[in-house]
C-alpha cells in the first residue's frame, strides 16, 4: 500500500539553514530548496537574489502524516526564524529573504493561523508577528549545488550560519530558559 504524503512550504530567510531542522525527522521524506510565491517561471538563485522575481527563498518538505504531523512541522518552523523582521532574516536582509508558511489545503491555512496567533500570545517578542501565511503557489527547485548544503558543504555552512545571528537568536528567544 503506498503511503500518502503532502507536503509543507517554508519560507524562512537563507533556506541553507532551513534544511537540515526538518531533515533529520522520522517521516520526512524530502526537504527540497527552491524559490515560491513570485512571478517569474524557473527562475535562478541570482535573479531570486536580485528581488526582482517577487520569489522567497523557501524549503519544500514532503512527509508522511501517519509518522509526523504538520502541527510538528510548525512547531519545528518557527524555531528557526524571527518572526518578526519582515525585511529578511538575520544578515540575510531583502525581500527573498523574508518569512511565509505556504498552505496546500485549508487544514494546513487553519493550523498556520493558530500557531501563528499563538506564537504572539506567547509573550516572546515584543513586536508583532509578521510571517506571512499565503496559500502555495509553484514551486522551483533550487540549482543542485544549493540542495543539501549543509551536507555537501558543512564547513561553508557553518561559517555562513556562525556569522548569521541565527543561532544567537534562537538561544535567546526560543530556548525553554529564555526569560521572554
Amino acid at each position: 500500500m503506498d503511503k500518502k504524503l503532502e507536503k509543507a512550504t517554508f519560507a524562512g530567510g537563507c533556506f541553507w539553514c532551513m534544511v537540515k531542522p526538518f531533515d533529520q525527522w522520522d517521516g520526512v521524506h524530502a526537504v527540497i530548496s527552491g524559490y515560491t510565491g513570485g512571478k517569474v517561471p524557473n527562475p535562478t538563485y541570482e535573479q531570486v537574489k536580485s528581488g526582482a522575481t517577487g520569489h522567497l527563498e523557501a524549503v519544500e518538505i514532503t512527509y508522511d502524516p501517519s509518522l509526523i504531523s504538520y502541527e510538528t512541522i510548525l512547531d519545528l518552523y518557527w524555531p528557526q526564524i524571527d518572526p518578526t523582521d519582515d525585511g529578511g532574516q538575520f544578515h540575510d536582509r531583502g525581500d527573498s529573504y523574508r518569512t511565509a508558511i505556504f498552505y496546500h489545503t485549508t487544514e494546513q491555512k487553519e493550523l498556520a493561523e493558530a500557531s501563528k496567533k499563538k506564537i504572539g500570545a506567547s509573550g516572546k517578542f515584543q513586536k508583532p508577528i509578521v510571517t506571512r501565511i499565503l496559500p502555495a503557489a509553484p514551486f522551483y527547485p533550487a540549482e543542485d549545488d544549493h540542495q543539501d548544503f549543509y551536507k555537501k558543504n558543512p564547513e561553508e555552512y557553518q561559517a555562513d550560519r556562525r556569522k548569521s545571528g541565527r543561532d544567537e537568536f534562537i538561544k535567546e528567544h526560543w530556548t525553554e530558559d529564555s526569560k521572554h
